[in-house]
């Protein structure tokens, strides 16, 4: 099979925009899930801790 430019950006334009938008709602699904609060307060604190 012999994969020239136009059939390369076909599939980019389809399934890359799919994969790109399925990672993009796992992303923000695993930032705002529920137990997320406390690892993101505990990472937003790193940068103090040491400064008492």
């Amino acid at each position: 099979m012999d994969i020239d430019y136009n059939t390369f950006r076909h599939f980019a334009d389809s399934w890359g925009l799919l994969y790109l938008v399925v990672l993009f709602v796992g992303i923000v699904v695993f930032t705002f899930r529920p137990s997320g609060k406390k690892i993101a307060k505990d990472a937003a604190n790193i940068p103090l801790k040491g400064d008492e």
